[in-house]
């Protein structure tokens, strides 16, 4: 039987060096880009070009698992930098447009929100 005296421990986030933390963010961010373009590159061929559809379903895959890293790892980053709730919302929807991971790498980057100084002194 649990003793109910003891107090609860909160979980906390296990401290990443912040400069790793934002090369990892970056690569990722690069990644999903680069799939988009793939995506792209794969729907071109489909309607205008010869119509095949094997890069579509190649480059489909690939950026939807690219998304599913990216999503994870800005929440990853979020968490271990410390980024306010509307920090991570504009992460989460630059995966949305093609290339948005790219603006908001730079974005973020100039403001100093992926840099090792930055925990959540203003959005």
């Amino acid at each position: 039987m649990p003793n109910r005296s003891e107090p609860s421990v909160a979980i906390a986030p296990t401290p990443v060096d912040p400069t790793t933390m934002a090369r990892v963010f970056s690569l990722v961010a690069v990644a999903e880009a680069t799939s988009w373009a793939g995506l792209l590159v794969g729907m071109f061929v489909k309607y205008v070009g010869s119509g095949g559809e094997g890069a579509v379903a190649v480059f489909g895959r690939i950026h939807g698992i690219v998304v599913l890293v990216y999503v994870a790892v800005a929440v990853i980053t979020a968490w271990q930098l410390s980024w306010r709730s509307r920090t991570l919302m504009y992460a989460l929807l630059a995966s949305v447009p093609p290339f948005g991971t790219l603006w908001f790498e730079r974005w973020a980057r100039r403001t100093g929100r992926l840099g090792p100084r930055y925990r959540a002194t203003g959005d």
